[in-house]
Formats: structure tokens, sequence, C-alpha cells
């Protein structure tokens, strides 16, 4: 086991036993092997992409493949076994479509033909599928960088694709960039790739933004109960809006109360959903708490997507739990793709929630987010008075991921001592860290804007160009705007480099930085784009507030 794709990882190196995310070594090695069959797939498509055509099926897996591995998604082994097992089926369909032309010399993830599952865990005991198969340093770094983007793009394009919207050429790219890392390249084509990776993330981000405000309105401001009702409930976790419609069209009426959880929260902000009488509110905070909220719950859990952590032995819901998507849990229910054409059915779900006692309350109130870039944009001859007149003085994006280590609380302790002529733009669960602190407004506008989540990061972009535009500036460097980013996972870093990528400098990012950046690669990232690690809470703010 080597993996160092999450914050946490052990001692901000590698963890190489057991993952601090609670990863056993096995289903860290199949996920390599996953990875390494994903790259196969992607040799023969990126050939196939130079004759014009993207293999549909090969792309669809391969986004799915890849977000099976994305931090705290899949634990069941046998469900990656199967993965592998697909992916393979899926290699030599594409390889059939090149026919009898000369490919040329291929690496072994093209060629590799396992017989059994034996030699699948044989093949992920290997030291070829490990990371740590690629010696130089800086070699290795870039690699997984492009590779860890990629993740986070995949995940985005997955949802996208979820609710029929797709383009060839995110796909393609992915193909390019897995393909690549099968090959001996210059370090500039390396950074290239890189770079492509981050205008590829934000292109991704734009289709799930249309996908979403097509398919369900445009996020509004609105207020979201914390409590609870005396009804039993189901609690919905994860990203994906599609299975939330589902499953509030399957409980309208049958006296179920419906409540998001972790980045499920935005839901409550787009229109189509508000029509929902039992659509109530939301339940708890971020991933990282659900050991005590979902045991406190007391009705069925759905995990639709990432982030899943492992059920401790003192909890008791492990039998309400139930997946779907690309998640996986040993013993947990597993809700069925839909069919072509049809819908998931939650109809197990709904009746274990009937016979389940109310949710236990954790709290009470509201918070309030939905200001995604149309409703932002819609406040925007009021934003661009108040910078005007001093009323604002600065915006901080403090969007990202949240995570368990107390190194944390400086994202609390910088929203909380912020001067109060500031307003926090934020977008993911980093948003719990200060969501329910009661900043206050300026001049009607609250302090923290919530756009909804990670992958609304790209509203947070739209917002920053707009304004730039608005104010009449070349540089979007010359707003009054610092960028201080939580990261934890591999979205978080399709994010990061959709923001490089769109020129943004001088971004603080913490709680550390990645250990998958060699000193060198870092260097790279600080020298050209002023990246700098999060430091003293009252020092960064006063560097903030002086634009630096």
């Amino acid at each position: 086991m080597y993996c160092f794709q999450c914050q946490e990882t052990a001692k901000n190196e590698a963890c190489t036993v057991r993952g601090v995310c609670g990863k056993p070594e096995e289903t860290a090695d199949l996920q390599d092997v996953l990875i390494y069959v994903t790259k196969g797939i992607a040799v023969y498509g990126e050939k196939l992409r130079q004759r014009g055509l993207v293999d549909e099926e090969a792309a669809r897996f391969i986004r799915q493949a890849l977000f099976v591995t994305v931090t705290n998604t899949a634990w069941d082994d046998d469900k990656i076994v199967d993965w592998v097992r697909e992916g393979l089926e899926v290699r030599s369909a594409v390889r059939e479509r090149l026919g009898d032309a000369d490919l040329g010399a291929l690496p072994d993830c093209a060629t590799w033909a396992p017989q059994n599952e034996e030699e699948i865990m044989a093949k992920a005991l290997s030291d070829e599928v490990r990371i740590t198969s690629t010696r130089d340093a800086d070699v290795r770094s870039l690699r997984e960088l492009l590779i860890i983007g990629c993740k986070g793009i995949a995940a985005y394009a997955d949802h996208a694709a979820v609710l029929g919207y797709q383009q060839d050429e995110i796909d393609g790219f992915l193909m390019e960039a897995l393909a690549s890392t099968t090959r001996d390249l210059e370090t500039d084509e390396m950074i290239a790739l890189v770079m492509k990776a981050g205008d590829v993330a934000v292109k991704t981000m734009a289709l799930l933004d249309e996908a979403h405000t097509t398919t369900y309105g445009d996020p509004e401001m609105t207020e979201v109960n914390i409590g609870v009702r005396d009804n039993p409930g189901i609690l919905i976790s994860g990203h994906d809006m599609k299975d939330m419609e589902e499953l509030l069209k399957q409980t309208e009426g049958t006296g179920v109360d419906v409540y998001t959880h972790g980045e499920m929260l935005p839901a409550h902000y787009y229109p189509a959903f508000k029509t929902y009488d039992h659509f109530v509110g939301n339940y708890g905070g971020s991933w990282w708490r659900q050991n005590e909220e979902f045991e406190s719950f007391n009705g069925p859990i759905i995990l639709t997507t990432n982030c899943l952590v492992p059920v401790k032995k003192r909890n008791t819901y492990l039998d309400r739990l139930f997946t779907t998507g690309v998640v996986s849990y040993p013993d947990a229910q597993h809700i069925a793709e839909r069919p072509e054409g049809g819908v998931k059915d939650f109809s197990a779900v709904i009746e274990m929630a009937q016979g389940s006692p109310a949710p236990e309350e954790i709290e009470s109130g509201t918070i309030v987010g939905g200001f995604a870039h149309n409703q932002v944009l819609a406040l925007a001859d009021k934003v661009v008075e108040a910078v005007k007149s001093g009323a604002i003085k600065r915006f901080v994006v403090m969007g990202g991921c949240d995570g368990r280590h107390r190194t944390r609380n400086y994202y609390t302790e910088v929203a909380r001592n912020l001067p109060e002529d500031t307003v926090i733009l934020t977008a993911g669960c980093a948003k719990y860290r200060y969501n329910k602190l009661g900043l206050g407004e300026i001049g009607g506008i609250p302090r923290v804007l919530d756009a909804g989540q990670c992958n609304d990061s790209y509203s947070l972009a739209v917002i920053a160009l707009k304004l730039k535009e608005a104010f009449g500036l070349d540089d979007i460097n010359a707003l009054p705007i610092s960028y201080n980013i939580a990261w934890y996972e591999q979205k978080a870093v399709a994010v990061l480099l959709a923001l490089l990528s769109l020129g943004v400098k001088g971004m603080r990012l913490g709680p550390t930085l990645p250990a998958f950046l060699s000193p060198n690669v870092a260097q790279v990232l600080v020298d050209k784009f002023d990246i700098k690690p999060i430091g003293v809470v009252e020092d960064d703010i006063a560097a903030m507030m002086q634009g630096s």
C-alpha cells in the first residue's frame, strides 16, 4: 500500500499499512489494480480518439472507475474486484474496435489478462501497480497530480452524465491524461497536461452547473431548517441530485420526511425540490461527523457518492445503511442502478423508514445558503455599491473540504475573526466550519455566501469573473478577493487546478500542502502561482486584508 491522495495521509507523506481514512491495505491495493486497468483502457481509447472516435462505454467506465477510487467511496473489496473484471471486458471491446492495425509497443496495463480472481489478487500485491513503481520523485508527483485531478474531473463528469449531460472533450481528455502516465514524457509535457486538466475541470464544472440548473432551476437564497419533526425520516448524503429527485418523488405521501446531510445540503436551494412538503431540513454537519449523526438519526441513511466513513464497533446503524452508485460498503444494502429509461427503487429504504422512530434532535434553527452565481449576480448592483462605498472591504473565498483534524479549527477562527466588512464566499463542506456562527450581514448581504456543493466552486469563479467585468479590471487578481482554500480529497484538487487555469494567484492552501507534491513540483506552483500554506490566523487575516 502506498496512498497519499488525501490531506490526512500519514505524516503528510503516505499511508503504507492502513489508511488514516480507515482504508485497509487490501482495499487500497485493489484500487491500484483498478486504476491500472483503467489506464489500459485509456491507452486504446486514446488511439481510437486519434481516429476521431470516443468509445462511449469506455468513457462511462473510466468516469466511474476513477470515481470508485475517490477517498471514502468504495470499501467493499468484492465490488472493486467486480469493477476490475468489468474494466477488463471494456478494455477488450475497445481493443477490438481498433482492428488489426499495428498498435506498436503496448504497456502491461493494456495487455495483462488475468484468468481468475487469484491472479487479480496477485496483481494487487505486485510492485508494478503501485504508485512507487515510478522511481523519480518529480515524475511521480506530476503523474499523480494529474491522475488525482482526473479523479475529481471524473466524479463531476459522472454526476453530469447521470442527468444526460456529456462532452466528448472531457472524456477524451481523461483518456489522454491516463494514457500519458504510461509513457516517459518531458517535464514540460507533463506540466502542460496538468494545466490542461485545470482547463478541463472548469469545463466539467460548467457542464455540471448547466445540468443541475437546467434540470432543477437556479439555486435561490434559502433558509434551511436544521431541527427535526416528529415523523420518521430518511437521511440522504453524498452529492447526487438525480437520486435526490427520485427519492423525493417516491417518498411523497408515505408519511416519511427526507433530510439532507453533508454535501446534499444544497439540494434545498433548487426550486424543483422546494415543492415537496416532506423535504424538511438538513441534519448534522460535514462527512466526518457521521458516526455520531447517523447513529442519532434513527432512520435509514443513503450514501449516493463519497463521503462514507467506516462504521465503528460501537455504532448500530450498519443495518440502516444503504449505498448506491459507485459507493460500496461490506454488509450495507446496495440500491441497484436505474434500468434504461427507469428510476432507482428506494422502496426498501422507505419501508424501513416507516418502521423507524423519528430522528433525535441534535440542534435547531436555520442556516442560509443558495448563493450560486445566478443569485449573487441578481444582487450585483448591491454588491458593487457596497464595495465602492467601502461597506465591503474584501471577499475571502473559503471553499473546499472539511476534515476531522483539529488543525481545521483554523478556518473557524479565520471566519470568526475576519473584520466585519468582509464577506466569505464558500462552497463544499468546508462551510460547516463557520456557517452556523451567525456572522451577520452587510447591508442585507449575508457575510457567508454559500454557493453549494464543492463543484459549485464554479459559481465562485463566475462571480469573480463578473465582478472583474463590473469593476472594469483586466486581471482577476486585482479584485478585492483573497483565496483561503481547504482541501481534503480529489475533487478539491480538480477545483484547485481549475482556479489555477483561470489565473488565480496567491492562494492559501491548507491545512497542509498535498503530500503528492514533490519539493520541486511544489516550488513550481509557488513560483508560478504564489501558492502558500496557511499560517497563524491573525497573521493570515492581516495579510489577506492587505491583498497578499
